[in-house]
């Protein structure tokens, strides 16, 4: 079962998040909010998170299955905006979906840049893996929010502070599913294949991996948006964000 909630009226925008989010997280809730000032936003809990189901072993399929299944119960097609590994599941859904994706924006897909950042990034979820073993969910947590690039500083104000930091620990495991996604090199080839209009969006302070992986995909996608959002970081101001893919979505 997938759980959701529809906000807003407009044409149709399935919302995917990123790691340890869920659709009654603050941040979330207030992204989702503010998305729906000009569009029919779903905005659902991936799988394993919040209310709805998980089904083990994890695959990159099953998250592809569900996104489907959601734009299938917003009609059938949708604009898709995904954050971070979610902007990498909006990427592979609009591969592999095609026509049930309309139009597609990825805010900072956190793939790895270069075959070194790549090997980092295993070491760092190796350590996440047995940090979680071990029962360690606040260090695999703080430990995986400062290896994307969040500032300790955001960690410590925005999330520590948080009454869902509680919840957010709780769906520490299902970071295990957001460095799989994670741990791979942008897929070029594949996406210089892509046909689905698509917007790259990046924070002007996102870390520079982000900014790399970014221009990679700009490069390989035919006829992409491409946006620098000045001021803004991994955890950017929703209503900026909605600036620049408003117009791109209601074209």
């Amino acid at each position: 079962m997938l759980a959701y909630d529809i906000y807003g009226d407009g044409a149709p925008l399935l919302f995917i998040t990123g790691a340890t989010c869920f659709r009654s997280f603050e941040p979330v809730l207030y992204d989702a909010n503010a998305f729906a000032e000009q569009f029919t936003v779903y905005n659902y809990d991936r799988r394993g998170r919040g209310d709805s189901d998980d089904t083990l072993p994890y695959s990159i399929e099953r998250e592809l299955e569900d996104i489907e299944a959601m734009i299938d119960e917003a009609g059938g097609e949708a604009n898709v905006y995904g954050h971070s590994s979610g902007a990498i599941l909006a990427l592979e859904a609009a591969m592999k979906l095609e026509s049930k994706v309309k139009r597609v924006a990825l805010y900072d897909p956190a793939y790895a840049n270069n075959e070194a950042n790549l090997k980092e990034f295993k070491l760092l979820s190796q350590e996440l893996y047995k940090m979680l073993a071990l029962g360690k969910q606040d260090e695999a947590l703080c430990s995986f929010l400062q290896g994307i690039g969040t500032p300790i500083e955001i960690i410590d104000e925005m999330f520590r502070k948080s009454p869902q930091w509680a919840t957010m620990l709780g769906l520490a495991p299902t970071l295990a599913y957001d460095t799989m996604l994670a741990s791979h090199l942008p897929p070029i080839a594949k996406a210089s294949q892509l046909k689905t209009p698509t917007q790259i969006i990046i924070g002007e302070k996102s870390p520079a991996s982000v900014h790399e992986v970014a221009k990679q995909l700009d490069k390989a996608i035919p006829n992409t948006m491409f946006n620098i959002l000045e001021g803004q970081d991994h955890m950017p101001d929703p209503k900026i964000v909605l600036q620049a893919f408003a117009p791109f979505f209601t074209r």
